[in-house]
């Protein structure tokens, strides 16, 4: 599983800033039009809130299971997650946790 859960990080990282870096390029550094764009209807918004609500879950799991397994420096996972995404974060995370079980149980 270690493996899946590091290409999965690779792919949340890489396809997420694929259409970031593409705005980017076409836009430069606009803000505003950035959150217009992400909040422009119904549908972009749903996809917002439940980015923002997974964000949260993720980091309430992350807490109690970096103090479970003795994850040490879980605040990367978060910054993981404000710099790029739940995408990126929640699998880079899992397989830090799966090395540390392995880790424990060996």
């Amino acid at each position: 599983m270690r493996k899946l859960y590091l290409f999965l990080a690779f792919v949340g990282f890489v396809l997420p800033y694929y259409f970031f870096v593409s705005f980017l390029v076409t836009n430069g550094p606009d803000l505003p039009l950035l959150f217009d764009q992400l909040l422009a209807n119904d549908i972009s918004t749903f996809f917002a809130v439940d980015l923002i609500i997974t964000a949260i879950v993720f980091w309430a799991f992350l807490y109690r299971e970096s103090q479970r397994y003795e994850v040490r420096n879980w605040w990367t996972f978060i910054l993981a997650t404000l710099v790029v995404g739940p995408s990126f974060a929640l699998p880079l995370f899992l397989y830090f946790r799966e090395s540390r079980i392995e880790a424990l149980t060996a």
